[in-house]
Parts: structure tokens; C-alpha cells; sequence
């Protein structure tokens, strides 16, 4: 049925068999049954969480303990499906997890960009950079570290290009949630 529906399948007898070449192109779902031999369903999510997979994980179950669904949704599965169940439920909850799927991708993406972008950054671009998101000016920059106005202007010219950002609100939505490292300087109390 999924493939009938455009998905790419790729089937497993069991958890073991997975692990032993576990690369799983994204974006992707992980349908996965509670009971299998060997490894069971909630111990091949806990391993897929220490290979920092990021594939969304649904589970099938036709029996399961309520502890065992609790895990699940813990260790941070999209859904658990308990056995039996429509088609349509199945592909409801198969749709949420792509749309999941999808967006880690493009995050991920996004930052994968942003991170060659910023090791463009010379080491001093890299602490202009860290004042300008923080909201300093030339001048309170200059004041920082005792160069020119003009010096740092010119610095903060060189990251707005390298960096590809149009303004500096565009700059600092560009870099939220990555760690920008502290200048060698102390903050100025200003």
C-alpha cells in the first residue's frame, strides 16, 4: 500500500537485522512493531536516539503493556498505533511524521549552511559578529577593544556579506539557537 502510494519502502525481519547497516536517508518515517526477536521495538528507538537518527518513529502494536507505550512516547515517537487499525489512521499518522521528517531536514539544512557561512568569518569577523547580534554599536564595539569606528564598520560590512544577510534583524533571525563563541575581550559594562 505505501508504495503503491509513492513511498519508498524498506522492510526488516527485526531490529538486528536493521542495526547491522542502520542508515536511514532522510527524510523518512520508522514504522516499528513493539515485539520482534532480538532487539525489541523501544530498545531499537533508544539505540536510533545514540546514532543521532532524527527519523520520527510510529509504532505498531497489537500487544503492548501501558509502560511500554509511555517509553515510546518518552523516548519521542510521533504515535503509537495499537493493532488493529485503519488504513487511513496508519497513513494519518505516516503523513505527520513526513511533515516532521521534512522539517528536521530543511532545519538541519538551514544550519548546515549557516555553519559554513560563519567558518568563512576570520577570527576577528567572528567576535564582530558576536557583538553586532548582541545589538552593539560601532561605537560601543570600537570602545570594546580600542579600534576605530571606521575599523569596525568595515568588519561589520565583511560578516553582513559574508554571512549573506540584508539587515542586521535578517543576521541575528539567521544565527538564533546557534552558539556564537564569546570574544577573548570582556564585555564592556556599558
Amino acid at each position: 500500500m505505501l508504495e503503491r502510494l509513492g513511498y519508498d519502502v524498506s522492510l526488516y525481519n527485526c531490529a538486528d537485522h536493521f542495526l547491522q547497516n542502520p542508515v536511514v536517508p532522510l527524510p523518512a518515517v520508522i514504522l516499528l512493531d513493539i515485539r520482534m526477536p532480538g532487539t525489541t521495538g523501544i530498545g531499537l528507538q533508544s539505540q536510533l536516539k545514540s546514532l543521532a537518527h532524527n527519523a520520527p518513529v510510529i509504532f505498531v502494536s497489537g500487544d503492548s503493556r501501558p509502560e511500554e507505550i509511555i517509553t515510546a512516547m518518552k523516548q519521542g515517537a510521533v504515535d503509537f498505533l495499537l493493532k488493529p487499525f485503519t488504513a487511513q489512521v496508519m497513513m494519518d499518522a505516516i503523513q505527520r511524521a513526513m511533515h516532521l521528517s521534512h522539517e528536521a531536514v530543511e532545519i538541519a539544512d538551514k544550519n548546515t549552511w549557516i555553519t559554513q557561512r560563519l567558518q568563512r568569518l576570520t577570527p576577528r569577523e567572528m567576535e564582530i559578529c558576536h557583538w553586532m547580534v548582541r545589538g552593539y554599536s560601532n561605537q560601543q564595539i570600537a570602545t570594546i577593544d580600542g579600534s576605530a569606528s571606521a575599523t569596525i564598520k568595515l568588519h561589520r560590512a565583511r560578516v553582513m556579506q559574508k554571512m549573506a544577510a540584508d539587515t542586521l534583524p535578517h543576521l541575528i533571525d539567521m544565527l538564533i539557537g546557534l552558539d556564537i563563541p564569546a570574544p577573548r575581550r570582556q564585555t564592556p559594562q556599558v
